[in-house]
């Protein structure tokens, strides 16, 4: 199997702190780094600045974190959340779960892809250029989704730990250098 270099991008977490809150106090606490337009949209949005993330807060206790770069930052940026939470609410329990829902992350195969060709040969693809430029690779082992680039760029969605986002890009590169693509 070919060693390829992965960098994660994104890293979204989910986490419920098992109760209903009142937003107009949670925000209080945030401020100012918050924002709460109930018209645009039912939560707050809590910008963290390390780790550098945004926490979408509902009122049903349950919380999404984007933009963490690593699953501790995103952990991190939850549990900092929360216990900002807390000082306005102190019912809100220290244990709940943390949940990684999906991590995004890039690698260079360092060939250039001729995506045509690699729709033809390639399985379960999706390519259409008129659309969008990059070709739509779904691997069910690892349960990953991968957008392959003519450039030889690939970014891999979908996958819940950095060993699987590392291993579909691997699989990837090692079926299309089985089928003389790369």
């Amino acid at each position: 199997m070919t060693d390829v270099e992965i960098k994660i991008e994104n890293i979204v977490a989910s986490a419920s702190i098992g109760k209903d809150i009142d937003l107009s106090e949670v925000k209080k606490a945030l401020e100012p780094d918050v924002t709460f337009n109930r018209e645009q949209f039912p939560g707050l949005v809590f910008k963290l600045k390390d780790p550098k993330t945004a926490a979408l807060i509902f009122s049903s206790g349950k919380l999404v974190c984007t933009g963490a770069k690593s699953i501790d930052d995103s952990k991190i940026a939850i549990k900092k959340t929360v216990g900002l939470m807390r000082s306005v609410d102190t019912d809100i329990p220290e244990e709940f779960e943390i949940k990684i829902q999906n991590i995004v992350a890039s690698a260079n195969l360092e060939s250039t892809l001729n995506l045509e060709a690699v729709a033809l040969e390639l399985e379960d693809t999706e390519y259409e250029p008129e659309q969008f430029p990059g070709l739509v690779y779904r691997l069910s082992d690892p349960k990953v989704v991968l957008l392959l680039f003519g450039s030889g760029k690939v970014v891999c969605t979908g996958a819940k730990t950095k060993s699987d986002a590392k291993l579909g890009v691997e699989r990837a590169y090692d079926r299309l250098s089985e089928l003389d693509l790369i």
